[in-house]
Protein backbone atom coordinates (compact mmCIF):
# COMPACT_ATOMS: atom_id res chain seq x y z
CA UNK A 1 0.00 0.00 0.00
CA UNK A 2 1.26 3.48 -0.89
CA UNK A 3 2.31 5.49 2.15
CA UNK A 4 0.68 8.85 2.77
CA UNK A 5 3.02 11.68 3.79
CA UNK A 6 1.62 14.95 5.13
CA UNK A 7 3.54 18.23 5.50
CA UNK A 8 1.92 20.96 7.59
CA UNK A 9 3.00 24.58 7.15
CA UNK A 10 4.04 26.73 4.17
CA UNK A 11 6.98 28.59 5.68
CA UNK A 12 10.64 27.91 4.92
CA UNK A 13 10.40 24.55 6.70
CA UNK A 14 7.24 23.35 4.98
CA UNK A 15 7.87 24.71 1.48
CA UNK A 16 11.47 23.52 1.46
CA UNK A 17 10.54 20.05 2.71
CA UNK A 18 7.83 19.65 0.08
CA UNK A 19 10.27 20.38 -2.72
CA UNK A 20 12.99 18.20 -1.24
CA UNK A 21 10.61 15.27 -0.78
CA UNK A 22 9.29 15.63 -4.32
CA UNK A 23 12.84 15.58 -5.65
CA UNK A 24 13.75 12.50 -3.62
CA UNK A 25 10.70 10.24 -3.89
CA UNK A 26 10.13 7.93 -6.83
CA UNK A 27 6.81 7.71 -8.64
CA UNK A 28 4.40 5.40 -6.83
CA UNK A 29 6.39 5.27 -3.58
CA UNK A 30 4.20 7.72 -1.66
CA UNK A 31 1.43 10.27 -1.86
CA UNK A 32 2.12 13.76 -0.54
CA UNK A 33 -0.41 16.15 0.97
CA UNK A 34 0.58 19.69 1.91
CA UNK A 35 -1.62 21.60 4.38
CA UNK A 36 -1.48 25.31 5.16
CA UNK A 37 -3.99 27.99 6.11
CA UNK A 38 -2.57 30.18 3.33
CA UNK A 39 -2.23 29.28 -0.34
CA UNK A 40 1.11 31.04 -0.57
CA UNK A 41 4.57 30.87 0.93
CA UNK A 42 5.52 34.02 2.83
CA UNK A 43 9.15 35.14 2.73
CA UNK A 44 8.96 36.06 6.39
CA UNK A 45 12.42 37.56 6.78
CA UNK A 46 11.50 40.19 4.18
CA UNK A 47 7.89 40.80 5.29
CA UNK A 48 8.93 43.96 7.13
CA UNK A 49 9.26 45.57 3.67
CA UNK A 50 5.44 45.64 3.50
CA UNK A 51 5.38 48.05 6.47
CA UNK A 52 6.88 50.72 4.25
CA UNK A 53 5.12 49.78 1.01
CA UNK A 54 2.18 47.33 0.81
CA UNK A 55 2.81 46.91 -2.92
CA UNK A 56 5.78 44.74 -2.00
CA UNK A 57 3.27 42.01 -1.04
CA UNK A 58 3.52 40.41 -4.47
CA UNK A 59 7.29 40.09 -4.06
CA UNK A 60 7.23 38.42 -0.61
CA UNK A 61 4.42 35.94 -1.33
CA UNK A 62 4.75 32.97 -3.65
CA UNK A 63 1.67 30.89 -4.64
CA UNK A 64 1.97 27.26 -3.57
CA UNK A 65 1.18 26.14 -7.12
CA UNK A 66 4.51 27.67 -8.20
CA UNK A 67 6.32 25.61 -5.56
CA UNK A 68 4.76 22.15 -5.53
CA UNK A 69 4.43 19.61 -8.30
CA UNK A 70 0.96 18.93 -9.79
CA UNK A 71 0.98 15.49 -8.13
CA UNK A 72 1.12 16.96 -4.62
CA UNK A 73 -2.31 17.52 -3.08
CA UNK A 74 -2.68 20.91 -1.38
CA UNK A 75 -5.31 21.61 1.27
CA UNK A 76 -5.90 25.19 2.34
CA UNK A 77 -7.03 24.92 5.95
CA UNK A 78 -5.78 25.31 9.50
CA UNK A 79 -4.75 22.29 11.51
CA UNK A 80 -6.48 22.31 14.90
CA UNK A 81 -5.10 19.09 16.41
CA UNK A 82 -3.05 15.97 15.71
CA UNK A 83 -3.91 12.51 17.07
CA UNK A 84 -0.69 10.53 17.00
CA UNK A 85 -2.40 7.32 18.15
CA UNK A 86 -4.89 7.32 15.29
CA UNK A 87 -2.49 9.15 12.93
CA UNK A 88 -5.10 11.71 12.00
CA UNK A 89 -5.04 15.49 11.60
CA UNK A 90 -8.13 17.51 12.40
CA UNK A 91 -8.83 20.61 10.32
CA UNK A 92 -10.74 23.76 11.16
CA UNK A 93 -13.47 22.96 8.62
CA UNK A 94 -14.22 19.71 10.49
CA UNK A 95 -12.50 17.37 8.04
CA UNK A 96 -9.73 14.99 9.07
CA UNK A 97 -6.67 13.75 7.18
CA UNK A 98 -4.98 10.41 7.83
CA UNK A 99 -1.21 10.13 7.59
CA UNK A 100 1.49 7.47 7.66
CA UNK A 101 4.25 10.04 8.16
CA UNK A 102 3.81 13.63 9.24
CA UNK A 103 6.15 16.62 9.19
CA UNK A 104 5.21 19.55 11.42
CA UNK A 105 6.55 22.85 10.09
CA UNK A 106 3.97 25.29 11.39
CA UNK A 107 6.43 27.92 12.60
CA UNK A 108 5.93 29.78 15.86
CA UNK A 109 3.73 32.32 17.58
CA UNK A 110 4.77 35.49 19.33
CA UNK A 111 5.57 35.07 23.04
CA UNK A 112 4.18 37.72 25.40
CA UNK A 113 5.75 36.32 28.58
CA UNK A 114 2.69 37.03 30.69
CA UNK A 115 3.20 40.81 30.48
CA UNK A 116 -0.11 42.39 31.42
CA UNK A 117 -1.80 44.09 28.45
CA UNK A 118 0.96 43.40 25.94
CA UNK A 119 -0.92 40.96 23.71
CA UNK A 120 -4.09 43.06 23.72
CA UNK A 121 -2.45 46.34 22.73
CA UNK A 122 0.49 45.46 20.48
CA UNK A 123 1.02 44.62 16.83
CA UNK A 124 3.19 41.63 15.97
CA UNK A 125 4.94 40.57 12.76
CA UNK A 126 4.21 36.93 12.01
CA UNK A 127 2.06 37.23 8.90
CA UNK A 128 1.23 39.35 5.88
CA UNK A 129 -1.84 40.67 7.70
CA UNK A 130 0.41 41.74 10.58
CA UNK A 131 2.63 43.75 8.23
CA UNK A 132 -0.43 45.37 6.64
CA UNK A 133 -1.74 46.21 10.11
CA UNK A 134 1.51 47.91 11.14
CA UNK A 135 1.56 49.91 7.90
CA UNK A 136 -1.99 51.10 8.43
CA UNK A 137 -1.33 51.94 12.09
CA UNK A 138 1.71 54.12 11.38
CA UNK A 139 0.01 55.72 8.37
CA UNK A 140 -3.01 56.64 10.46
CA UNK A 141 -0.92 57.80 13.42
CA UNK A 142 1.21 59.99 11.16
CA UNK A 143 -1.85 61.60 9.55
CA UNK A 144 -3.32 62.49 12.95
CA UNK A 145 -0.04 63.89 14.34
CA UNK A 146 1.87 67.12 13.67
CA UNK A 147 5.54 67.99 13.46
CA UNK A 148 5.26 69.76 16.81
CA UNK A 149 3.42 66.81 18.37
CA UNK A 150 4.62 63.69 16.52
CA UNK A 151 3.06 60.28 16.97
CA UNK A 152 4.96 57.96 19.27
CA UNK A 153 5.93 54.58 17.79
CA UNK A 154 7.51 51.98 20.08
CA UNK A 155 9.09 48.75 18.88
CA UNK A 156 9.57 46.29 21.73
CA UNK A 157 12.43 43.82 21.42
CA UNK A 158 15.71 44.62 19.68
CA UNK A 159 16.49 41.28 18.12
CA UNK A 160 16.71 40.79 14.38
CA UNK A 161 13.00 41.34 13.78
CA UNK A 162 12.71 44.40 16.01
CA UNK A 163 15.71 46.09 14.41
CA UNK A 164 14.37 45.50 10.90
CA UNK A 165 10.88 46.72 11.86
CA UNK A 166 12.28 49.92 13.41
CA UNK A 167 14.41 50.53 10.31
CA UNK A 168 11.47 50.05 7.98
CA UNK A 169 9.22 52.41 9.97
CA UNK A 170 12.01 55.00 9.79
CA UNK A 171 12.09 54.58 6.01
CA UNK A 172 8.33 55.10 5.86
CA UNK A 173 8.63 58.21 8.03
CA UNK A 174 11.33 59.74 5.85
CA UNK A 175 9.67 58.80 2.57
CA UNK A 176 6.35 60.38 3.56
CA UNK A 177 7.75 63.08 5.87
CA UNK A 178 5.46 61.65 8.51
CA UNK A 179 5.64 63.10 12.04
CA UNK A 180 6.73 59.94 13.85
CA UNK A 181 9.07 59.49 16.81
CA UNK A 182 10.46 55.95 16.88
CA UNK A 183 11.81 54.22 19.97
CA UNK A 184 13.38 50.74 20.06
CA UNK A 185 13.07 49.21 23.54
CA UNK A 186 15.23 46.29 24.71
CA UNK A 187 15.17 44.87 28.24
CA UNK A 188 18.75 43.67 28.11
CA UNK A 189 21.71 46.01 28.06
CA UNK A 190 22.46 45.87 24.32
CA UNK A 191 20.51 45.58 21.10
CA UNK A 192 20.80 42.28 19.20
CA UNK A 193 21.50 40.59 22.56
CA UNK A 194 24.04 37.80 22.84
CA UNK A 195 25.86 38.71 19.66
CA UNK A 196 29.31 40.10 18.86
CA UNK A 197 29.76 43.70 20.12
CA UNK A 198 31.04 44.63 16.67
CA UNK A 199 27.73 43.92 14.94
CA UNK A 200 25.81 45.38 17.87
CA UNK A 201 27.74 48.63 17.44
CA UNK A 202 27.28 48.67 13.66
CA UNK A 203 23.53 48.20 14.00
CA UNK A 204 23.26 50.79 16.76
CA UNK A 205 25.06 53.37 14.62
CA UNK A 206 22.72 52.87 11.69
CA UNK A 207 19.61 53.03 13.86
CA UNK A 208 20.76 56.25 15.48
CA UNK A 209 21.61 57.68 12.06
CA UNK A 210 17.98 57.00 11.12
CA UNK A 211 16.78 58.90 14.23
CA UNK A 212 15.61 55.77 16.01
CA UNK A 213 15.96 56.28 19.77
CA UNK A 214 17.32 53.20 21.56
CA UNK A 215 16.30 52.40 25.14
CA UNK A 216 17.99 49.43 26.82
CA UNK A 217 18.24 47.95 30.29
CA UNK A 218 14.57 47.95 31.35
CA UNK A 219 11.96 45.36 30.42
CA UNK A 220 8.40 46.23 29.51
CA UNK A 221 6.43 45.29 32.63
CA UNK A 222 2.88 46.41 31.77
CA UNK A 223 0.91 47.88 28.87
CA UNK A 224 -2.39 49.74 28.66
CA UNK A 225 -4.12 51.56 25.82
CA UNK A 226 -1.83 54.59 25.98
CA UNK A 227 1.35 53.77 27.91
CA UNK A 228 3.94 51.11 28.49
CA UNK A 229 5.67 50.67 31.83
CA UNK A 230 9.43 50.09 31.81
CA UNK A 231 10.76 48.37 34.90
CA UNK A 232 9.20 49.69 38.11
CA UNK A 233 9.33 53.45 37.59
CA UNK A 234 9.35 54.64 33.96
CA UNK A 235 6.40 55.07 31.60
CA UNK A 236 6.26 55.87 27.90
CA UNK A 237 3.23 57.10 25.98
CA UNK A 238 2.64 55.48 22.61
CA UNK A 239 0.35 55.69 19.62
CA UNK A 240 1.61 52.50 17.92
CA UNK A 241 3.27 49.58 19.72
CA UNK A 242 4.94 46.72 17.84
CA UNK A 243 6.11 43.71 19.86
CA UNK A 244 8.84 41.41 18.48
CA UNK A 245 10.25 40.11 21.75
CA UNK A 246 10.18 36.31 21.50
CA UNK A 247 8.64 33.11 20.10
CA UNK A 248 6.59 30.24 21.42
CA UNK A 249 4.95 27.12 19.96
CA UNK A 250 1.75 27.28 17.91
CA UNK A 251 -1.52 26.35 19.59
CA UNK A 252 -2.33 23.63 17.05
CA UNK A 253 0.43 21.44 18.47
CA UNK A 254 0.09 22.44 22.12
CA UNK A 255 -2.14 19.45 22.94
CA UNK A 256 -0.37 16.98 20.68
CA UNK A 257 1.00 13.91 22.42
CA UNK A 258 4.62 14.67 21.55
CA UNK A 259 7.48 15.53 23.90
CA UNK A 260 7.60 19.33 24.10
CA UNK A 261 9.30 22.06 26.05
CA UNK A 262 6.88 22.87 28.87
CA UNK A 263 7.39 26.61 28.68
CA UNK A 264 7.34 27.20 24.92
CA UNK A 265 5.40 24.16 23.61
CA UNK A 266 8.01 23.72 20.90
CA UNK A 267 8.47 20.05 19.96
CA UNK A 268 11.67 18.19 20.81
CA UNK A 269 13.25 16.61 17.73
CA UNK A 270 16.40 14.59 17.19
CA UNK A 271 19.05 15.66 14.69
CA UNK A 272 17.21 13.57 12.06
CA UNK A 273 14.00 15.56 12.85
CA UNK A 274 12.20 12.58 14.39
CA UNK A 275 10.11 13.42 17.44
CA UNK A 276 9.08 11.17 20.35
CA UNK A 277 6.72 9.54 17.81
CA UNK A 278 8.77 7.90 15.05
CA UNK A 279 6.04 8.68 12.52
CA UNK A 280 6.15 12.42 13.23
CA UNK A 281 8.97 14.77 12.20
CA UNK A 282 9.36 18.44 13.16
CA UNK A 283 11.56 21.25 11.86
CA UNK A 284 11.72 25.04 11.79
CA UNK A 285 10.53 27.30 14.60
CA UNK A 286 8.02 24.66 15.73
CA UNK A 287 10.87 22.38 16.84
CA UNK A 288 13.82 22.26 19.19
CA UNK A 289 16.23 20.24 17.04
CA UNK A 290 19.03 18.54 18.95
CA UNK A 291 22.49 19.64 17.90
CA UNK A 292 24.44 17.87 20.67
CA UNK A 293 25.94 19.23 23.89
CA UNK A 294 22.50 20.47 24.98
CA UNK A 295 22.36 22.84 21.99
CA UNK A 296 19.43 23.22 19.61
CA UNK A 297 19.26 24.70 16.14
CA UNK A 298 18.48 28.44 16.05
CA UNK A 299 14.94 29.54 15.12
CA UNK A 300 16.03 31.33 11.95
CA UNK A 301 15.00 31.30 8.31
CA UNK A 302 18.53 30.22 7.43
CA UNK A 303 18.35 27.15 9.67
CA UNK A 304 14.86 26.14 8.49
CA UNK A 305 15.87 26.55 4.86
CA UNK A 306 18.90 24.28 5.23
CA UNK A 307 17.14 21.74 7.44
CA UNK A 308 14.28 21.34 4.98
CA UNK A 309 16.50 19.76 2.35
CA UNK A 310 17.52 16.96 4.70
CA UNK A 311 14.03 16.65 6.19
CA UNK A 312 12.49 15.95 2.80
CA UNK A 313 15.10 13.30 2.13
CA UNK A 314 14.49 11.74 5.54
CA UNK A 315 10.76 11.51 4.92
CA UNK A 316 11.52 9.59 1.73
CA UNK A 317 13.96 7.38 3.65
CA UNK A 318 11.31 6.70 6.30
CA UNK A 319 8.85 5.62 3.61
CA UNK A 320 11.47 3.17 2.30
CA UNK A 321 12.51 1.95 5.75
CA UNK A 322 16.04 3.26 5.18
CA UNK A 323 18.32 4.80 7.84
CA UNK A 324 17.76 8.50 8.48
CA UNK A 325 20.39 11.18 8.01
CA UNK A 326 21.44 13.53 10.81
CA UNK A 327 21.57 17.26 10.25
CA UNK A 328 23.94 19.76 11.82
CA UNK A 329 23.34 23.47 11.46
CA UNK A 330 26.29 25.43 10.09
CA UNK A 331 25.93 29.17 10.57
CA UNK A 332 26.71 31.00 7.32
CA UNK A 333 26.62 34.43 8.92
CA UNK A 334 24.14 37.18 9.69
CA UNK A 335 22.78 39.92 7.44
CA UNK A 336 20.29 42.44 8.87
CA UNK A 337 18.58 45.32 7.13
CA UNK A 338 18.09 48.74 8.72
CA UNK A 339 15.76 50.33 6.20
CA UNK A 340 17.64 50.73 2.94
CA UNK A 341 20.94 49.88 4.59
CA UNK A 342 22.24 46.52 5.80
CA UNK A 343 24.90 45.10 8.08
CA UNK A 344 26.63 41.76 7.47
CA UNK A 345 28.61 39.84 10.07
CA UNK A 346 30.74 36.70 10.07
CA UNK A 347 29.65 35.73 6.57
CA UNK A 348 31.21 32.48 5.45
CA UNK A 349 33.85 33.00 2.77
CA UNK A 350 34.24 36.75 3.35
CA UNK A 351 37.38 37.80 5.27
CA UNK A 352 35.91 41.02 6.69
CA UNK A 353 34.14 40.30 9.98
CA UNK A 354 31.51 43.07 9.92
CA UNK A 355 30.64 45.38 7.04
CA UNK A 356 27.85 47.54 5.65
CA UNK A 357 27.48 49.68 2.55
CA UNK A 358 26.58 48.46 -0.96
CA UNK A 359 28.20 45.05 -0.40
CA UNK A 360 26.02 44.24 2.62
CA UNK A 361 22.92 45.56 0.87
CA UNK A 362 23.60 43.44 -2.21
CA UNK A 363 24.22 40.40 -0.03
CA UNK A 364 20.87 40.89 1.75
CA UNK A 365 19.09 41.11 -1.58
CA UNK A 366 21.01 38.11 -2.89
CA UNK A 367 20.02 35.89 0.04
CA UNK A 368 16.32 36.63 -0.43
CA UNK A 369 16.46 36.24 -4.20
CA UNK A 370 18.40 33.01 -4.01
CA UNK A 371 15.64 31.49 -1.88
CA UNK A 372 12.99 32.73 -4.31
CA UNK A 373 14.95 31.31 -7.23
CA UNK A 374 15.44 27.97 -5.46
CA UNK A 375 11.76 27.35 -4.85
CA UNK A 376 10.28 29.05 -7.93
CA UNK A 377 12.25 30.64 -10.74
CA UNK A 378 15.10 32.98 -11.54
CA UNK A 379 12.58 35.24 -13.32
CA UNK A 380 10.55 35.77 -10.13
CA UNK A 381 13.73 36.36 -8.15
CA UNK A 382 14.90 39.01 -10.62
CA UNK A 383 11.56 40.85 -10.35
CA UNK A 384 11.86 40.85 -6.54
CA UNK A 385 15.46 42.14 -6.41
CA UNK A 386 14.69 45.86 -6.19
CA UNK A 387 12.34 45.45 -3.22
CA UNK A 388 14.41 43.12 -1.10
Amino acid sequence: MTEHVVVVGAGYAGAGTVQSFEDEIEEGEAELTWISEHDYHLILHETHRVIRDPQVESKVTIPVDEIKSPETNFIRDRVTSVDTDERTIELRDGESVDYDYLLVGVGSSTAFFGIDGLEEHSHTLKSLDDARGIHEAIRSAGEEATQSEPAQVIVGGAGLSGIQVAGEIAEYRDLHRAPLDIKLVEGLDEIFPGNDPEIQGALKKRLLDRDVEILTGDFISEVDEETISLGEESELDYDVLVWTGGITGREEIAETDLDKDERSNRVFAESDFQTSDERVFAIGDAALIDQGNDDVAPPTAQAAWMAAEVAGENLARAVRGAPLKSWKHTDKGTVISVGEEAVAHDVKGIPVNTFGGPAAKALKKGIACRWISDITSLKRAAKAWSDM
